[in-house]
């Protein structure tokens, strides 16, 4: 069965079987990609037997395929990684962290610092990661609350949970439905004060209006592990500011484990091949 491989990082050895090509084919039956590498329409023309697209990545909206082509991604594979990550860039806003390290020998200097006991911290979108985030803010003393598009326990409409959470993390798809779901209208709605984390989906949030948020002081700070355009032109500057360059999912670990799950889940469609 021939594969069209769209992104060199997968490793070969997870190949084995496939007749692996770099161009289009009529008889390739499989594709493997990476955000970098869209697939849409143009390309599927000159593929009229694909059957399966897999990309090693948890989103897949570089994906455009009709109805009757599978598309397998990996939702599960890091997601101990990005709870960590998320975690850290909360502590990183509360505790000042990387103002004090590029400031003066002052422990004021990056102004009013934070427990993270006892805050208020609203999840938006409680599935595997946003769970696990919930998990470790719990064991941490935080008051946890979240809104999900699903019936879950607890759930908080937007509009309610906005104004009355010291902390907005997110943990969304980018769809139809979130792309922009933050935007003026809900910084403007939020604490004054409070904290943004976004370690979803750069588009899932309106960047022009956290730095404006920022500057104005509607916004505490933020923390970005995600940008709308990545690699940004400039990494976008703000107070209490901090951007990591897309790193969340990031461990050897779990890189060798999307690669590994996304290949076997593209040869379960395949039929075990």
């Amino acid at each position: 069965m021939k594969l069209l491989l769209l992104d060199a990082r997968y490793p070969r050895d997870l190949l084995a079987g496939f007749e692996v090509v770099a161009a289009p084919q009529e008889d390739v039956v499989a594709v493997l990609t990476m955000p970098e590498r869209p697939v849409g329409p143009e390309l599927l023309a000159e593929l009229p037997r694909v059957r399966v697209v897999g990309t090693a990545s948890v989103g897949f909206d570089h994906i455009d395929a009709p109805a009757s082509v599978a598309v397998v991604n990996v939702p599960d594979y890091c997601t101990q990684e990005v709870a960590d990550h998320t975690l850290a860039l909360l502590y990183a806003l509360l505790r000042g962290v990387v103002a004090l390290s590029s400031g003066p020998w002052d422990a004021k200097a990056a102004g009013r610092l934070r427990v993270l006991r006892g805050l208020r911290v609203g999840i938006v979108g409680l599935g595997r990661i946003g769970s696990a985030v919930a998990e470790r803010l719990r064991v941490l003393g935080a008051e946890v609350v979240a809104h999900d598009i699903r019936p879950v326990p607890g759930n908080l409409p937007l509009e309610e949970l906005l104004p009355t959470s010291d902390v907005v993390t997110l943990h969304v798809p980018l769809d139809a439905s979130t792309r922009g779901l933050i935007g003026r209208t809900q910084i403007a709605a939020m604490k004054p004060g409070a904290l943004l984390v976004n370690t979803a989906r750069g588009a899932v949030v309106d960047l022009d209006a956290v730095v404006d948020a920022l500057h104005g002081g509607q916004l505490g700070g933020a923390a970005l592990d995600v940008l709308p355009v990545e690699p940004p032109a400039e990494r976008p500057v703000a107070p209490n500011l901090i951007v990591t360059p897309h790193a969340a999912y990031y461990s050897p670990e779990s890189e060798e484990r999307a690669y590994r799950l996304c290949v076997a889940r593209v040869r379960e469609v395949l039929g075990g091949t």
